[in-house]
């Protein structure tokens, strides 16, 4: 009787621009090169956001990234999936080109023996929830920074979405890319203001001391401090 495969989970948590999805390659690439006999995979919460359609009938487009955008009940059948050994899960696929989740796309999750799950939500506690993501973790990271340092990050990547952008009206970031570059960035500026500080401040920076390790980042995105949860 073949022996029941129980996935090391690991979650990765922070702000928005902080460096989130840039850690989980990184350490999925390092464990893939330490460990070369284990598979390691890598998937994101974005996956499990509701698609811009569902937003709009909820009426919550507005809150795109807050713990009511995430369909949570698909996000713990997935963990519970994973932990219990099942094979070739399919994940929606998320798209930042396009904003939204991709239609009739999936990312495949077949048996890992290490899976990293990214995204702002993963070691929150939502009110209406028996069950939360972090339960399924067997370790987790949460990446730390000054939020003026972060929004400066969330900003250098906007000009950099915007210049990928100013060719394919297909882009979500297209119709900013068209306008002067001084409005666009002050759209930026009132996102972050209205939607990611406020997100940050609310439902992930109070999650922090939750992780087993903290990564605190200054300019340039070095690492000045690590805390250990013992």
């Amino acid at each position: 009787m073949p022996v029941k495969k129980t996935p090391f989970i690991i979650g990765i948590s922070g702000s928005v621009a902080v460096g989130k999805s840039t850690t989980a390659r990184l350490l999925q690439e390092l464990l893939s090169s330490w460990f070369t006999s284990l598979k390691t995979q890598l998937i994101t919460t974005d996956g499990f956001l509701y698609p811009t359609a569902e937003l709009k009938r909820r009426n919550i487009l507005n809150r795109k990234g807050f713990p009511e955008s995430y369909d949570m009940k698909s996000l713990i059948k997935f963990l519970s999936d994973v932990k219990s050994g099942k094979k070739e899960i399919k994940v929606p696929k998320y798209s930042h080109q396009v904003y939204d989740i991709v239609e009739n796309e999936f990312d495949t999750i077949d048996q890992p023996d290490i899976l990293i799950v990214e995204g702002i939500n993963v070691l929150q506690l939502p009110a209406n929830e028996t069950i939360y993501v972090s339960d399924f973790f067997d370790w987790s990271i949460y990446v730390d920074a000054d939020a003026n340092l972060i929004e400066q990050w969330f900003l250098e990547r906007f000009g950099v979405l915007l210049d990928t952008a100013f060719h394919d009206p297909t882009n979500y970031y297209y119709k900013y890319a068209k306008l002067p570059r001084s409005e666009a960035f002050e759209m930026a500026h009132k996102i972050w203001r209205d939607i990611n500080l406020k997100n940050l401040e609310e439902f992930i920076l109070p999650t922090r001391f939750r992780a087993d390790i903290i990564l605190h980042k200054t300019t340039g995105h070095v690492m000045d401090n690590i805390l250990v949860r013992v």
